[in-house]
């Protein structure tokens, strides 16, 4: 098994199921000295998360561990972009608890600063802190992203149609 710290979009539990099926919830968790930016340049050319290094304990992103199995990892380093935007490092992150544990994450590489995040991510990743019970304050930052309007429409309904009911207001 792989423990797996997700900060983004696949927070959500639904669409990380759609990508690594074993996945099963660890806990909520901390990374201190990263940021958390929307500058990773995905393939629909939009703005994607990214856990941006800082080295300043002050600074942090929360997000979600999930215990994967190794097949679910190699099928989710091909829906991330593994060597093709994203890389991936081992950090230290630290539980609810206190616990500290270390896990496996993905740190963008194709980076432009100017891109903004599809409303239909942002809604990923927004969902994906309120199921786990992130903090407040860092919801409310996450919900303080701007974002741009897919041009796509039918990808955007596709996306959340993981949740069911699909909010047009996002």
């Amino acid at each position: 098994m792989v423990l797996y710290f997700s900060y983004g979009s696949n927070m959500a539990t639904s669409r990380l199921e759609r990508r690594a099926p074993s996945a099963r919830t660890v806990g909520v968790a901390r990374l201190p000295g990263h940021r958390l930016r929307f500058h990773k340049r995905g393939q629909d050319a939009s703005g994607k998360c990214d856990v941006e290094w800082t080295a300043d304990d002050g600074d942090v992103v929360f997000g979600v561990v999930f215990e994967i199995t190794e097949e679910d990892k190699v099928e989710l380093d091909k829906h991330e972009g593994l060597h093709a935007g994203y890389e991936e490092k081992i950090v230290s992150i630290h539980l609810a608890g206190g616990a500290e544990l270390r896990a496996v994450t993905y740190y963008a590489t194709a980076i432009d600063r100017k891109l903004k995040p599809f409303a239909w991510y942002r809604e990923h990743v927004v969902r994906g802190a309120l199921e786990h019970g992130l903090p407040a304050q860092y919801v409310r930052t996450l919900l303080a992203v701007e974002t741009v309007a897919d041009p796509d429409p039918s990808r955007h309904a596709r996306e959340l149609s993981v949740y069911g009911r699909v909010r047009t207001d996002v």
